[in-house]
């Protein structure tokens, strides 16, 4: 079994995330959690995976000096791609509403970007789901942020959560993805280590 496999390894979460610690709980392997802030800039000429590629492998840069022989350090992020631009975390009210009226009656991409760094390497991968919204009324949305305040989520919705269960009519790839996190992909990467 992967635990096994990876009793050598001391494992690192780098997330604030509790859907993300969920998931990494569910493949049943042991780790811990540490965070650090990290401005979540990246280069303007970047476009979709590579844009959460960059912020994956920017989120561990604080940590790598202090990476022991045997930490195996995870970091990841997640952006919603739509019309040829990013949509992440919304800023305020507003902003959520925004993205929203934008996700409503299109179809979108999630694009989550998975970065394990130990001491001696760095080794990247994506997943890409594609996700279509029915066309949401300015009720529901309102409804949505007011009840479930998803300013900690990539194009301000969580699949999981109400809106996800109500609006969301047809989705091509992984769930968990959507979610923040392919674990089918972190289990393949982590087998081969």
């Amino acid at each position: 079994m992967l635990s096994t496999k990876l009793s050598k390894y001391n494992i690192i979460l780098a997330s604030k995330s509790p859907r993300r610690h969920e998931l990494i709980k569910s493949l049943d392997i042991s780790f811990s959690i540490k965070t650090k802030e990290v401005e979540e800039i990246y280069p303007e000429n970047l476009k979709h995976s590579k844009i959460t590629d960059y912020l994956a492998e920017l989120k561990a840069t604080p940590f790598t000096s202090e990476l022991n022989e045997n930490d195996l350090l995870i970091t990841s992020d997640t952006i919603v791609w739509l019309n040829n631009k990013a949509l992440g975390k919304p800023k305020d009210y507003d902003d959520a509403f925004n993205m929203l009226k934008e996700l409503s009656n299109a179809t979108h991409e999630v694009i989550t970007s998975i970065s394990l760094t130990s001491k001696n390497f760095q080794q990247t991968f994506n997943d890409v789901t594609t996700v279509t919204f029915k066309k949401l009324s300015n009720e529901e949305i309102d409804y949505y942020i007011n009840t479930y305040k998803p300013f900690d989520k990539a194009g301000a919705y969580g699949i999981q959560e109400w809106i996800g269960k109500i609006g969301i009519t047809k989705m091509n790839g992984s769930y968990f993805n959507v979610m923040g996190f392919p674990v089918h992909k972190l289990y393949k990467e982590l087998s081969k280590l």
